[in-house]
């Protein structure tokens, strides 16, 4: 298949086709789900899209470990610009695409739905603001970025890839299969040496991580840094880098994930009665502005 470059850049149609794609994947108990039932959600008849198979393998292909430490020093640095949590939502909504077949709800509304099932369960306020939070990192597009470094399930890099990760053929193409620094089960870690020190494949996750650190408890920032990071948390592909910690920590990553992929319904949140809650929670936990 020939790839143009706007095809390596949005491969996927919009940013929801791998969301959608992970709900077949992914399936959950039917507590959190609306509108469609978990029959719906386990329906694996349907082949996967070829735009998210060529979306995996951009991603596989290209995010090396040289790549996720250049991502990290250009955009960690969150130099490029300052604006409100509530102006970061507005470009969000430009994300969505009209023609999506499952969905008309916006990025904002897809967040609400997962902050506001969260708040039902009675959940710690502030993890019904990492539900609103969670895919805020995205706005990595407004930097020109390809779609293949903002979302997609994450990985470690610096060590042999997982079969377990989606599409794991895809990394047959990947300099890092074939460098004998990376390619063996440790690569350039010790065994349990915790994933504070292990470089994940960039995107969304650690992007908002690393702009919520200061601001929210721990179990929070794990839900960020780590709610893509399925080859784990989903299939304990990586335990032998785990310490006990991170297995402590990861009790609220399983606990985060279900609101994130089954919240999801063709009711839209009535913002205008919402508004009020979720400007004083945002006020409470993150300043004014943000710097991205």
């Amino acid at each position: 298949m020939k790839t143009t470059d706007q095809d390596a850049r949005n491969p996927l149609g919009n940013l929801d086709e791998w969301e959608e794609d992970l709900l077949k994947r992914y399936p959950d108990p039917e507590s959190i789900t609306q509108g469609k039932t978990t029959e719906e959600y386990r329906n694996y008849e349907t082949p996967a899209r070829d735009t998210v198979k060529e979306f995996y393998r951009l991603n596989h292909t290209y995010q090396t470990y040289d790549f996720v430490l250049g991502k990290e020093k250009e955009f960690l640095r969150f130099d490029k610009k300052e604006m409100p949590v509530w102006e970061a939502f507005k470009f969000l909504n430009q994300l969505v695409d009209d023609s999506d077949p499952d969905t008309d709800l916006d990025q904002m509304q897809h967040l609400l739905q997962t902050s506001e099932a969260i708040r039902a369960d009675g959940h710690p306020d502030w993890m019904v603001l990492v539900g609103l939070l969670h895919d805020m990192g995205k706005v990595l597009c407004l930097f020109g970025e390809p779609q293949w470094a903002v979302v997609g399930d994450t990985f470690p890099v610096g060590c042999a890839y997982s079969d377990k990760v989606v599409f794991p053929e895809f990394f047959q193409n990947n300099p890092d299969a074939q460098d004998s620094r990376y390619n063996t089960r440790y690569g350039i870690y010790s065994p349990n040496c915790g994933l504070h020190n292990v470089h994940l494949s960039w995107g969304h996750d650690e992007y908002v991580y690393h702009m919520m650190k200061d601001h929210l408890p721990e179990p929070g920032l794990y839900m960020l840094r780590y709610h893509s990071f399925y080859a784990q948390h989903r299939e304990n592909a990586y335990e032998h880098l785990m310490d006990s910690h991170d297995q402590e920590m990861f009790k609220w990553v399983k606990l985060f994930n279900p609101y994130d992929l089954y919240s999801k319904n063709p009711t839209p949140p009535d913002w205008k009665a919402l508004r009020p809650y979720y400007e004083d929670l945002v006020t409470k936990y993150i300043p004014a502005t943000l710097k991205f």
